[in-house]
């Protein structure tokens, strides 16, 4: 299979530990664009926290694409235009925030242009969500009154052990009305209703004339798994959780091993890794 599309993680795939793209993984991304072929850079974070490695990986320049909210929009690079996109329901907000503040420790994220709006009080996880998107976080009263804008997603950040606990009342709460998933143990994403990143980029292939059989989904995490499993080549990297590892056709290296670099290399560029 000659494949054409490479759908990639950004967090613990694309990006080592230092949340950086490394020389020869970034020159051999560059290369198979150079050759006609896209990058899908297919992420849970906000659109503005991935512009930075879109640029870093020349997209506008190859016309390729970025997926970002687990698939609540995906933006063509090169015009960018917005090509598809799905918002929560106007009324989830108020019962979703009635629902987490019950919970000592968590906080609720929602998403403008340029920040991130926490709703209770930024923990750890808030944190890390704004280092990691490069978005200041403004701490917000009434949160339910502040999602006015049509939203991608909300964000539901805490320990693992209370995110459990959260995730199975409002699973239980809004039952088919939404999807309902953890990106990382911390992190609960509540997302329109069958949007994942699997979702949209079927539609993404459809609309470029594509198929599921000539792409390649490399990842690591829960919120991987729908594309891993819908990918002519599902992979996970060797960090990737056991979940995720269970379901991939191909395991790699790590992303700290140059796992994505020893993928291009073996079935798009069809060179032996060394």
């Amino acid at each position: 299979m000659e494949y054409q599309i490479l759908a990639l993680d950004l967090d613990g795939t694309l990006t080592n530990s230092a949340k950086e793209i490394t020389k020869p993984t970034l020159e051999a991304l560059t290369k198979i664009q150079q050759q006609g072929k896209k990058v899908v850079l297919a992420s849970g974070r906000p659109t503005k926290g991935v512009l930075p490695l879109a640029e870093e990986l020349h997209l506008e320049e190859y016309g390729s694409y970025i997926l970002s909210f687990n698939g609540g929009r995906i933006t063509d690079c090169r015009s960018q235009e917005i090509i598809y996109e799905k918002h929560l329901p106007a009324d989830v907000a108020e019962p979703l925030f009635y629902i987490v503040k019950k919970y000592s420790g968590i906080d609720i994220v929602g998403y403008t242009p340029d920040t991130l709006l926490s709703g209770i009080r930024p923990n750890q996880y808030t944190e890390l969500e704004s280092r990691i998107n490069h978005m200041p976080i403004i701490e917000v009263e009434d949160f339910p009154s502040h999602i006015t804008e049509p939203a991608n997603k909300i964000l539901i950040t805490g320990s693992p052990e209370i995110i459990s606990l959260v995730k199975a009342e409002v699973a239980d709460y809004f039952h088919s009305y939404l999807s309902v998933y953890c990106s990382d143990p911390f992190f609960l994403e509540i997302m329109p209703r069958g949007i994942d990143k699997a979702h949209s980029l079927l539609r993404l292939l459809s609309g470029i004339g594509l198929t599921a059989d000539q792409m390649i989904c490399c990842g690591d995490g829960y919120n991987d798994l729908t594309m891993i499993e819908t990918a002519g080549l599902g992979v996970a990297m060797a960090n990737a959780q056991p979940a995720v590892l269970e379901k991939a056709d191909y395991i790699t290296r790590s992303n700290d091993e140059g796992g994505v670099l020893h993928v291009i290399n073996k079935f798009m560029l069809r060179q032996t890794p060394e």
